[in-house]
């Protein structure tokens, strides 16, 4: 008899600087991974084409093909209909302002079966399952990176109210506060999202500031501030990134604890690129910003950061396509 093939999946994490494709097992381990940059113009196929390579590298990693894995979640931002597999009003993409099929667009192109998901909700519930969040029943997941994205689990389920639950990065920190990229003022994202910190960092650099993050990015050849980029400039002390990043906390102190206000949860966990590469001491600053504006500050909920890292949000995409599959996604691949 010959051996029994082992069940393989892939996920695939959507961010807005980074696409993290993984192959992972039968007990969620990472048999194959492949990273490529999210494409900074074009379109939404363009981005979608970007994310079937980075798959297929991670299958071929995991020493199989696309079409040969049992499914493929993916974790999007944006307004997501997991039904249909679209994904609409991405902003922080290129031209992704409109609907477009990216479940039935990778299931073709990948052979395989696709589910979508809210990129920061599958991340949430992988950390619920397999991370930081096992040991709690309710608890905000804070994905703190291009923008910033919330994921709620009460009772141990994940919370969409009517779909777009979690919009943590959108409460407002100060009305008729800075402009957001998403066209409105005063939300959080305004002040802590990296996409949002770059417009920020750009303008404030025009009008004479001192700093090196310009020079940092183009001697690492990227073209736009990336988490490692403000890390290394914080790690120079350089000015304008300690005060932009000092403004990112204060607002999502104050935003991450009026949700705890509301909710009443055991535990907030950090993930995100910035919130990993940042890691345990801005959760610590986090946590420190949060206390004037908690209720019971005597109580306050634990904070950790994402247990699983970068892989998080891909891992939790492939946890998603085990537990969804799209009728469409199947029959547009033949499944």
């Amino acid at each position: 008899m010959s051996p029994r093939k082992p069940v393989l999946r892939g996920g695939i994490d959507l961010g807005g600087t980074k696409i993290q494709a993984v192959v992972v097992d039968g007990k969620w381990n990472v048999v194959g991974s492949s990273r490529r940059p999210t494409p900074t113009s074009g379109g939404p196929e363009d981005v979608a084409e970007q994310m079937s390579e980075a798959l297929k590298d991670a299958a071929g990693e995991a020493g199989t093909e696309s079409g040969g894995l049992r499914g493929a979640g993916v974790g999007s931002p944006g307004d997501v209909d997991t039904e249909a597999g679209t994904v609409s009003q991405a902003r922080n993409l290129p031209g992704w302002a409109g609907r477009f099929e990216l479940g039935p667009w990778l299931s073709d192109a990948l052979g395989t079966a696709v589910s979508v998901g809210n990129d920061v909700g599958v991340a949430t519930e992988a950390e619920l399952k397999l991370g930081a969040g096992r040991p709690y029943d309710s608890l905000i997941g804070v994905f703190w990176g291009t923008g910033v994205g919330g994921g709620i689990i009460l009772n141990s389920e994940h919370w969409l109210g009517r779909g777009a639950a979690g919009e943590i990065g959108h409460m407002v920190v100060k009305t008729g506060g800075a402009r957001c990229t998403c066209g409105r003022r005063g939300c959080m994202e305004a002040y802590a999202g990296r996409a949002a910190m770059e417009i920020k960092a750009r303008k404030k650099h025009e009008g004479g500031a001192k700093t090196d993050l310009f020079k940092i990015m183009e001697k690492h050849g990227r073209d736009r501030l990336t988490s490692g980029i403000w890390g290394r400039a914080l790690k120079a002390k350089d000015p304008l990134a300690t005060k932009l990043i000092d403004r990112a906390i204060e607002a999502l102190g104050a935003g991450i604890a009026s949700a705890v206000n509301l909710l009443d949860v055991e535990a907030v966990i950090i993930g995100g690129g910035l919130g990993v590469r940042f890691g345990e001491p801005y959760a610590k600053r986090i946590a420190k910003a949060m206390k004037p504006h908690l209720f019971t500050d005597d109580n306050p909920p634990a904070m950790h950061v994402a247990a699983l890292g970068d892989f998080g949000g891909a891992i939790g995409a492939a946890l998603l396509s085990a537990n969804h599959r799209p009728d469409t996604a199947a029959k547009r691949a033949g499944k």
